[in-house]
């Protein structure tokens, strides 16, 4: 199944998607957006041109592990999303995602605009290889929903 993975962020929202056989994920182009409600519609519209089956939505834990305002913005971007579309919606993990996204384009000697232009995006597929190689090692689990 195709999956969606989504990076939310105040300013910038990153997309990456994985193919048919959830063994490659891909960045996608990120929304330059700050309406929650237009960042849901535009995830929306994405998940449906890329045919995805599920939408995965990276939760920004703090490192104990609890949740503070940014991850009670993603969970209310989530539902409005959920609301749009059809699909399942999961929360992921997505602790760390942006440092290893950061170091990721620094050894391919992306730096200044091209990286800000692909960060969110790279640490989207990022999302998306935790969760499919969490998926691929609990094949009878669902992960989080709410």
């Amino acid at each position: 199944m195709k999956i969606l993975a989504v990076d939310y962020g105040d300013a910038r929202t990153g997309l990456a998607v994985c193919d048919r056989t959830e063994f490659l994920s891909t960045p996608l182009e990120q929304i330059e957006e700050k309406s929650m409600v237009k960042v849901a519609e535009k995830v929306a519209q994405v998940s449906q041109e890329q045919q995805a089956g599920m939408i995965v939505i990276g939760l920004p834990r703090n490192m104990d592990g609890t949740e503070g305002g940014r991850a009670a913005k993603t969970r209310k971007m989530g539902g409005i999303l959920a609301e749009k579309t059809e699909i399942p919606v999961r929360f992921w993990d997505e602790r760390r995602t942006t440092v290893t996204a950061a170091a990721q384009l620094s050894e391919a000697g992306t730096f200044g605009k091209k990286r800000k232009a692909k960060l969110d995006s790279v640490s989207a597929a990022v999302i998306l290889d935790s969760f499919l190689a969490w998926r691929k090692n609990h094949p009878d689990e669902e992960p989080e929903t709410n």
